[in-house]
């Protein structure tokens, strides 16, 4: 225990224990000696007042599985919205244990690529910038931005639901600012040619190396992720959005699940990158 939730005082004494029924174990209570209020060691636990704690990690993998909202409630025997309360926890709960997986890391090759996904329609776009560290094989950010409509569907969009902003020069400033520690000066950069990230890179990492690379077409249709030709100079980020196409439902090709919420999407992607590097790293 570092001291008193509530007060802060290192002056405390145990004051017994109680049973929790949700995972069947008995947890240490404290009493403060200034401010006289009861505590325990869960208190300050992200999962502090859950009545479900057993189902936690089943939510964990089973959401980075491609399976649904309401498949996950069925198969648990739990209510939908129980099941949106752990995406909300778990989101910041991989939050802040990937901040401890990386901050002792630095890595010294990246690359960067966009995946187009849409909100309930095509017509509303976004778009999720992805930031891989190719030398450790590790997910350092997978940021939501909102774009407006573009080729065929532009005009359809504008008459439609109207103007659109473009929130991409925001996510890609708050990516760049989140990832920026963990990457060396000096480092190595990998990407399409798409025209805002040298903008970015430079501004955070001025000493920095950018490689671009003409874009291809998929090696199936319907596949842009995964390219045809014999070698990929940017394999690494394209096999990870593929990755995220297969294992998270709302990114299927086609499926009955869509995003309705950006909030939730990005929830989906921060649990999806602590997931995705326990497993790079073999934990899980």
């Amino acid at each position: 225990m570092q001291g008193c939730p509530y007060c802060h005082s290192n002056q405390f004494i145990k004051d017994g224990r109680y049973f929790r029924k949700n995972d069947s174990r008995y947890v240490q209570r404290f009493q403060c000696k200034e401010c006289f209020k009861k505590f325990s060691v869960a208190t300050t636990e992200l999962e502090c007042g859950h009545k479900k704690r057993r189902i936690n990690y089943q939510v964990f993998k089973l959401y980075c599985s491609g399976v649904s909202f309401n498949r996950m409630a069925w198969l648990l025997g739990v209510h939908r919205l129980t099941i949106k309360r752990k995406i909300l926890y778990l989101a910041k709960k991989c939050n802040r244990d990937h901040k401890k997986l990386i901050q002792n890391r630095v890595f010294s090759e990246i690359q960067i690529d966009d995946l187009i996904t849409t909100e309930h329609t095509k017509l509303k776009p976004l778009s999720v910038t992805n930031i891989y560290a190719s030398d450790q094989r590790l997910i350092l950010k997978s940021q939501v931005s909102q774009i407006p409509a573009f080729g065929l569907l532009a005009k359809i969009s504008r008459a439609k639901y109207g103007y659109r902003e473009s929130h991409l020069r925001k996510g890609l400033d708050k990516a760049f600012s989140e990832v920026e520690p963990y990457i060396k000066k000096d480092a190595l950069f990998k990407s399409d040619m798409h025209q805002l990230y040298p903008e970015y890179i430079f501004k955070y990492f001025p000493k920095a190396e950018l490689q671009t690379f003409k874009s291809e077409k998929g090696c199936v249709s319907g596949q842009g992720e995964l390219k045809k030709q014999k070698y990929d100079p940017i394999f690494s980020i394209n096999q990870f959005n593929a990755k995220l196409r297969a294992d998270l439902n709302r990114l299927f090709r086609r499926t009955w699940c869509t995003t309705k919420d950006p909030r939730m999407l990005q929830c989906h992607l921060d649990i999806y990158r602590h997931f995705y590097n326990l497993r790079s790293l073999k934990i899980i």
